[in-house]
């Protein structure tokens, strides 16, 4: 896959605890190289990256490369206890892995505890060399990192929960590229100025890295060309608003038209679970016209703001979400091998008798669970997923997570109280090298029915279509795009709804999917494929590495 030009690039993340001050708080947050957010990465597709990832924190860490196909480099994905054990405070570990046939907006996480909450960055990948953009090439690019910061540790955070069994608290601010903006305490000076020039058209790499929330975003006046997500192109189209589940991309290209002036970009929560607490508040960045006229000595022009939609509008997260498409026809497979229903939710976890009171404090006496296919997911503690399966070590976990739900049910509908406590364990789904599948993700309202964004590791996949209520296969079909369907990494399920992807089992290894809002995946809401070698060296996952970090 080389080619001529490809190169290799070498970075040192270093992972340490930096004297970070928001909201008029100073907090010992973890960070990469003493950044918040951390280092973006700038590849051309066909190179090769080599990160050599020092913890100097005082907790465990590794890195995610998010989106990243990973083909036969398993080992350097990154998710605790699925891929590799964790870097070991005072330890290190080298991630190597090449980008094949991905161009756009990527980004890397922390993949162990709530470390992500700070330690997030953007993965920037240009066409090869001498290749263009197949749109406009725009003026000047700009990447947007949505965060969500809390004002406290966020490790404390997710260990109360854990405790409690209650629902973590919620965050305190959004920020772009690490900052609130405008409308937060002690937060108008350090507000992220984004400079444009009359006329120009600019390229906007948005990115969702919020930890538990979907967000809108806007540009006050301004329309949005979405060109690309999840670092695969999309067929171009309009719109003022955007709405990203975290874990997801979208490049869109801006027009400076309007009248020099400084207008807000907005970013604010798309909360679709009825009765859930979500952190309400709006984060700002501005995009500031060079000719803008400058104010009075001593007087402030307010930016325009834009009109954020209700944070429970779902008819304008589902416009959004349906208006993608791939650029042309796309190579889908067409015979299936697995045909399989999972589905994505919450449940509760009846406490056993005796159990103190300070452990159950979620709704009614239980503990928050989540769950696919009634089976919540815990990750082992000794040993990898891919080293178990690699090194054969029996007792780690078992290949017969259900294909389908264990039982039929009405799964958006009222459902029984008897079927809202999954069971845990450690199961994953097995499929043959160049198997194809196709999954649909069904939503259900145990305990409150929400949009879910799930992610897949290792693998982009189409998705055909996305419907409210329950999939039936013989209405919903037919619904399908098989011309021009969109590929991604992320897909969000819709509140109380379902949604159906493919893809063909091309890449080896153990690859975790997963809910991308933090508090379901602690909770179990994942999964993971087992995808067996194939014949000959290039349908096998390389050897790992030697300094893979033990348990």
């Amino acid at each position: 896959m080389q080619t001529t030009n490809a190169k290799v690039h070498y970075h040192d993340f270093v992972v340490q605890a930096t004297p970070v001050k928001r909201l008029c708080k100073t907090h010992n947050t973890i960070t990469v190289n003493g950044m918040y957010p951390g280092p973006t990465l700038e590849v051309n597709n066909g190179d090769t990256l080599v990160v050599n990832v020092v913890n100097r924190a005082r907790y465990n860490v590794t890195i995610h490369w998010h989106g990243i196909r990973q083909m036969r480099t398993g080992w350097a994905d990154g998710p605790e206890f699925v891929t590799q054990c964790p870097i070991r405070p005072g330890k290190s570990y080298t991630y190597r892995f090449t980008i094949e046939g991905q161009e756009g907006t990527l980004w890397w996480h922390a993949h162990s505890s709530w470390l992500r909450a700070t330690v997030y960055g953007a993965l920037i990948i240009h066409p090869k060399e001498g290749d263009s953009y197949p749109f406009t090439t725009p003026n000047r690019e700009t990447a947007l990192l949505l965060g969500e910061w809390w004002d406290a540790n966020p490790i404390d955070v997710v260990r109360q929960a854990t405790r409690t069994g209650a629902a973590p608290n919620v965050s305190d601010a959004y920020t772009i590229n690490g900052q609130p903006g405008d409308l937060y305490n002690c937060s108008t000076k350090d507000t992220v100025i984004v400079p444009v020039d009359s006329g120009e058209t600019n390229l906007l790499r948005v990115v969702n890295s919020a930890l538990n929330q979907q967000l809108f975003f806007k540009v006050a006046n301004h329309k949005l060309t979405v060109v690309g997500a999840d670092a695969s192109y999309v067929k171009p189209f309009t719109t003022s608003v955007l709405m990203l589940g975290p874990g997801q991309t979208t490049d869109v290209l801006i027009t400076a038209d309007q009248p020099p002036a400084r207008y807000y970009i907005a970013g604010q929560a798309y909360a679709s679970g009825q009765g859930a607490p979500f952190d309400n508040t709006t984060t700002t960045a501005i995009l500031e016209y060079k000719s803008a006229p400058c104010p009075a000595k001593g007087a402030t022009i307010k930016p325009v703001m834009p009109a954020m939609p209700a944070f429970n509008d779902t008819a304008t997260a589902t416009a959004f979400t349906t208006s993608f498409r791939s650029p042309r026809q796309v190579p889908l497979p067409t015979e299936i091998d697995h045909n399989l229903l999972f589905t994505v939710g919450l449940g509760l976890i009846n406490c056993p008798p005796g159990a103190s009171s300070s452990t159950c404090q979620g709704p009614n006496g239980t503990r928050f669970a989540a769950s696919m296919n009634n089976e919540s997911f815990v990750l082992p503690s000794n040993f990898s997923l891919l080293q178990a399966h690699q090194q054969g070590i029996p007792g780690v976990f078992t290949t017969d997570f259900p294909a389908n739900p264990p039982l039929t049910f009405d799964y958006t509908g009222n459902v029984s109280r008897s079927l809202w406590q999954p069971i845990k364990g450690t199961k994953l789904y097995k499929l043959k090298y160049g198997e194809t599948v196709q999954l649909v993700l069904q939503g259900t309202s145990i305990f409150t029915a929400e949009n879910h964004p799930i992610h897949l590791h290792g693998y982009d996949f189409y998705i055909l279509a996305e419907g409210f209520g329950n999939f039936d296969p013989s209405r919903d079909t037919t619904k399908f795009n098989l011309v021009d369907p969109p590929q991604r990494n992320t897909a969000s399920v819709p509140v109380g709804g379902w949604t159906v992807i493919r893809f063909v089992a091309d890449n080896p290894g153990v690859w975790l999917m997963h809910c991308h809002l933090d508090a379901h995946i602690t909770w179990g809401l994942a999964m993971a494929f087992l995808v067996e070698n194939g014949l000959g060296e290039l349908q096998k996952i390389e050897p790992p590495p030697a300094d893979l970090p033990l348990c």
